[in-house]
């Protein structure tokens, strides 16, 4: 069982409360709506250490929530806290599986201390909602960064004015590739890399998002090696093989996800076409990824550069994939390669 939070609690620096105001959802007090939020305890080199985000959300300075989209296991809504704009998580129960629901709202706070310019940035967590807020089917509530409306997948197939130019997406795949450096060098494995959870800011920088598939591992042997993931989850089309045949988890699998929506970035085309099952099978028996040749994309040196560097990410083999931070610096000779310069 995760261990209760610790008295002290603290919101980040530019976001904080000037005196004790509101309901508060403290993970000691158990309030009369709903139950405590207990915390797993964030280690460190072995030493357990302060959260950059809070266990308390004061909801009478949640102001002006607005609905942004609902995914399976929750809906997102902008908002006013504090004076600054965020966005509002409500996770709610699955009614076919309560209990992956739950896995999903923990999952998400995997990443909660991290703070890195290319990860969307959590601000507080709470499973207390009051009536007005919350309902019977809410899990609980995650106040977050408010990155913007856009995502990758948005601005590949519905943004037509959107030019695929190379420096446009090897701007893109970097900030991803550098998000899950940060994160794999923090043991955390996000699981479902695809455009549509690569949120896109208004300066175009690009955020990793919902992290309610990922996996926290245990130790540096265990961001290298493959271990067991006692959950599936994930988008089928973006899902490394090891994991369609259950032999478990480690980095690289991120690094499959992301040569498939790197692929998307150049292509704007589906990665696949047919059954779902059929595919699964493709995928895993046969290899089958998406198409290269005789795609337009690849024909410029640009494209002829990244086949390489592609094959290597959707590799079969686990241990075949670049890292993260190999993953980077092939990106970044690409940019030079072709004139446009290391960022």
């Amino acid at each position: 069982m995760p261990s209760p939070a610790p008295p002290t609690r603290f919101l980040p620096n530019d976001i904080f409360p000037s005196v004790d105001i509101g309901t508060c959802s403290s993970p000691l007090i158990k309030p009369s709506f709903g139950s405590t939020l207990q915390v797993p305890s964030q280690r460190l080199q072995g030493k357990v250490t302060s959260r950059p985000w809070s266990s308390v959300i004061y909801w009478k300075e949640l102001h002006c929530v607005q609905p942004v989209g609902s995914g399976g296991f929750g809906s997102v809504y902008k908002a006013k806290y504090l004076g600054r704009t965020v966005a509002l998580k409500k996770v709610k129960k699955c009614a076919k599986n309560e209990l992956a629901s739950r896995q999903s709202f923990w999952a998400e706070l995997n990443a909660a201390h991290l703070r890195h310019r290319n990860i969307v940035r959590v601000i507080a967590a709470t499973t207390c909602m009051p009536s007005d807020f919350g309902d019977e089917s809410s899990i609980g509530a995650i106040l977050m960064e408010y990155v913007g409306s856009r995502n990758l997948q948005q601005m590949i197939y519905g943004c037509a004015e959107e030019t695929l130019e190379p420096g446009w997406w090897l701007s893109h795949s970097l900030d991803i590739a550098r998000g899950l450096h940060f994160l794999h060098s923090h043991l955390i494995v996000h699981l479902d890399i695809k455009p549509a959870n690569v949120l896109v800011s208004g300066e175009g920088v690009c955020k990793i998002a919902d992290f309610g598939c990922s996996v926290q591992l245990e130790s540096k042997r265990q961001a290298s090696d493959v271990v067991p993931l006692s959950r599936a989850g994930g988008t089928y089309t973006h899902t490394a093989p090891e994991l369609l045949k259950g032999e478990g988890v480690s980095a690289k699998s991120d690094i499959f996800s992301f040569g498939i929506t790197l692929w998307q970035l150049m292509t704007r085309e589906q990665p696949y076409a047919g059954d779902r099952q059929h595919v699964l099978y493709a995928v895993v028996a046969h290899h089958l990824r998406p198409k290269v040749e005789h795609q337009a994309a690849f024909q410029s040196e640009p494209g002829t550069l990244c086949k390489t560097l592609l094959s290597r990410c959707w590799a079969a083999q686990a241990s075949t994939r670049f890292s993260a931070q190999e993953l980077i610096v092939q990106l970044e000779n690409l940019r030079t390669n072709i004139g446009l310069g290391k960022i």
